[in-house]
């Protein structure tokens, strides 16, 4: 089942030296960990604000809970996750009969 996330960085409660390079490259590290584990699927940088859009693909809305929690900036608590919502098939591309 595929899922899409929506997060913003906390910039609101955390300056921004907070988000040091160290923890940002852990995050990009941890980012890659779970796309070769196949459960992120594409990630996308927010252009609105400090945050990313993320399609995930997991038996649960719980397992992606469990793979967001162990992002470095969640970890941190410097991360909000504004939406999680579960996807289903476009049916406008199911041709009739």
């Amino acid at each position: 089942m595929q899922f899409m996330s929506l997060s913003r960085r906390r910039t609101d409660a955390f300056p921004p030296e907070a988000f040091t390079r160290d923890l940002t490259d852990r995050e990009a590290q941890r980012v890659r960990e779970l796309y070769g584990a196949g459960i992120l699927r594409q990630v996308w940088r927010r252009a609105d604000m400090p945050g990313a859009a993320i399609l995930w693909e997991a038996a649960s809305e719980a397992e992606v809970r469990d793979a967001l929690a162990s992002l470095p900036i969640a970890q941190a608590g410097m991360l909000e996750l504004v939406a999680l919502a579960p996807l289903e098939p476009y049916p406008g591309f199911i041709q009739a009969k």
